[in-house]
């Protein structure tokens, strides 16, 4: 099965859509932030690996306890995962934090600053 098929990618949605499920309603751990969405999921087509990129609105501290939290729950996930997806094999999951919205947040708001200073020193001439 090549990486990018049509299965691998339904797959990679399917459990996607389950685990975001689990991880809003399903964990009670209090170290997990309200604010957490899984970001895309890559499943190794041997069906073994996960990959899940998860997104924490928050600062360092919240996004670290949320990371310790998934990773403590990470059998329960799994049991949870195996129920609702049907798959030969439930894959094992790694949980990978993911910054990018974080980084493009702060990229736009550095180019609005430089546009407001052009902006800015045009109306000065």
């Amino acid at each position: 099965m090549r990486k990018n098929s049509v299965k691998n990618t339904r797959i990679n949605g399917e459990v996607l859509k389950e685990l975001s499920n689990i991880i809003r309603s399903e964990i009670k751990d209090p170290r997990i932030n309200p604010m957490t969405s899984v970001v895309a999921v890559e499943v190794a087509p041997d069906l073994k690996t996960c990959k899940a990129y998860i997104s924490v609105l928050g600062d360092e501290a919240s996004q670290q306890d949320t990371m310790k939290g998934l990773r403590s729950a990470e059998g329960y996930i799994r049991r949870q995962l195996a129920k609702t997806v049907n798959l030969r094999n439930t894959p094992e999951i790694k949980f990978i934090l993911d910054q990018s919205i974080e980084y493009g947040i702060n990229m736009s708001k550095l180019i609005d600053d430089v546009t407001q200073a052009d902006a800015a020193g045009h109306l000065e001439e």
